[in-house]
């Protein structure tokens, strides 16, 4: 089955949520002030990225495809077929892109919650609780959701442990659907191909705004 927009858009959420500032629902512990410490400084050294990603939804959705990352501001997933869909971060906006219906539309950047993690500093404040800190054998998992509106859905991210590295993160939104995405052998620190993030409207003259 393949992903509806809804689902793909639920990735880019989870994008937006690793860098949402936490507060914790409990009370911090010593290990719980050093782990986020962590995680936040993890996050903030994340200059590239480059990975390939399996995204499956709970209803049975799956997709495949291509993520690169350039902080900040810039991001690009590239979908593997049969899905048709390519998306593209640059100049404050995201680009979405609809290959089968040759159809173009645009969000701007701080509209959506891709543009927490695309900011050029991360910073741990108020705005998001983290409800869960759960530890096990290497991994480290963090689930977080808005503070004032935690009814909305939660996002939880899966790091392998000493040292950090993200490695899956799951959406569940307000209406308990799931979208997980697992990165497959990711590449931080890459050389990208600044062009990845130029923008140039792909479809026909014709059928161009203004065509």
């Amino acid at each position: 089955m393949s992903l509806t927009r809804r689902d793909l858009f639920a990735a880019i959420s989870g994008l937006g949520a690793l860098s949402l500032a936490p507060n914790l629902a409990r009370a911090l512990t010593p290990a719980d002030t050093g782990d986020l410490n962590r995680v936040q400084d993890y996050l903030n050294n994340i200059h590239t990225l480059q990975s390939r990603f399996e995204q499956v939804s709970n209803d049975g959705g799956v997709a495949t495809g291509t993520i690169y990352l350039s902080r900040p501001g810039k991001m690009r997933v590239e979908y593997d077929p049969p899905v048709p869909i390519l998306l593209v971060a640059t100049d404050n906006r995201i680009w979405y892109y609809d290959k089968k219906l040759q159809q173009v539309s645009f969000f701007a950047l701080q509209d959506t919650p891709a543009w927490f993690l695309l900011q050029p500093n991360v910073r741990f404040g108020g705005d998001i609780t983290v409800s869960n800190l759960q530890r096990d054998p290497g991994v480290l998992r963090v689930t977080v959701n808005e503070s004032k509106n935690p009814s909305l859905g939660q996002a939880t991210l899966v790091m392998s442990d000493k040292p950090l590295q993200l490695r899956k993160w799951q959406i569940t939104d307000a209406q308990r659907k799931q979208v997980t995405v697992t990165l497959d052998d990711p590449h931080y620190g890459a050389a990208l191909n600044p062009q990845l993030f130029y923008w140039t409207d792909p479809r026909p003259p014709n059928l161009r705004d203004g065509g």
